[in-house]
């Protein structure tokens, strides 16, 4: 197929464009820039850098590259940000993701994989998360992909337009050419492996008195090759019908201090850590149960052992130390 991957000069998206075109697919990467690198795009796909926003250079991509379907991965993805700056999220969350679906949909293209957020469920009771457990996001990030999935429901409805979207908490992991890299880094994993490469003093640990284990909170972290197949094989179904998908781990998740554990048996460093007080809305735990897509498309994670996740991480970080600026 020639597909349009939004936001696939970012961690993900890259990776997503690298099994895309491993596949045999023709990929064009649209992408601001804003975020992501233009040394994360493959080398074999088309790049175009504009805005979603910009509705001209849109239309004219889906047209002279004849695109058959699109993954949506362009987004903010902050959600302490999200809270401060609400208008951000919905400017570029929910503005652009429709400019996005007008355009697909001016230019006769049907077919869209969204990569959503399982923040789209909030705080919930239970653990794991199926997709049948209500949604009440907590902050301006979940509710502004919240928002983008009920604009697609309504577009099927009005305008054929077939969609997958796939909610999901931590990508983590890095293939064999792209990994994760940020100017302001905020996840766990890269936080604690830049404490190990010694490039930041120490980890903090927010909050060691849950009701967990270890007493330190729970999260589930999916290897981003194993999301990337995943979005590809969400492009199967969008032939027959439209469908939402949890990604989960697959277990009980990892908790913050088995993160740090293995990290060190990983890198060998020594990693120092510092608790702080929780963060406020910081729930114990947050699984995501992956039932409903090993069941109705077969997806099976190859990676999904956090030593393994780790492993690859450093491994790409000790290649670029420097990210994709050096």
């Amino acid at each position: 197929m020639n597909i349009l991957v939004a936001g696939g000069a970012g961690y993900i998206g890259s990776v997503v464009t690298e099994e895309l075109l491993n596949d045999g697919h023709d990929v064009v990467v649209y992408d601001s820039l804003y975020k992501g690198h233009r040394a994360a795009v493959d080398r074999r796909a088309e790049f175009v850098r504009a805005d979603l926003v910009d509705s001209e250079a849109l239309r004219g991509a889906l047209k002279q590259h004849q695109i058959e379907a699109v993954i949506h991965m362009a987004a903010d993805s902050l959600v302490g940000e999200s809270v401060g700056q609400p208008a951000k999220y919905y400017r570029n969350n929910v503005v652009a993701g429709l400019n996005l679906l007008d355009a697909m949909r001016d230019c006769d293209v049907r077919k869209i994989v969204f990569s959503s957020t399982a923040a789209t469920y909030g705080e919930p009771d239970k653990q794991p998360i199926e997709e049948s457990d209500p949604n009440a996001p907590t902050n301006p990030y979940g509710e502004t992909k919240l928002a983008f999935e009920r604009a697609l429901a309504w577009y099927e409805r009005a305008y054929e337009l077939r969609y997958a979207s796939l909610r999901y908490f931590n990508a983590a992991g890095a293939s064999e050419r792209f990994g994760e890299s940020h100017e302001f880094e905020t996840h766990l994993i890269p936080l604690v492996l830049q404490a190990a490469a010694g490039t930041r003093p120490d980890v903090q640990i927010y909050g060691d008195d849950y009701s967990t284990p270890d007493r330190t909170c729970i999260r589930d972290y999916v290897h981003v090759i194993d999301l990337a197949r995943a979005h590809i094989l969400a492009l199967g179904i969008l032939g027959e019908r439209s469908s939402i998908y949890n990604l989960g781990c697959g277990g009980d998740g990892y908790s913050v201090k088995e993160v740090i554990d293995t990290a060190r048996e990983v890198t060998g460093r020594q990693i120092n850590t510092r608790v702080g007080p929780r963060r406020a809305g910081d729930p114990a735990m947050l699984v995501a149960s992956s039932e409903k897509i090993r069941r109705e498309l077969g997806w099976e994670p190859k990676f999904q052992d956090l030593r393994v996740i780790i492993q690859s991480a450093w491994d790409w970080m000790s290649r670029h130390p420097q990210g994709y600026s050096e």
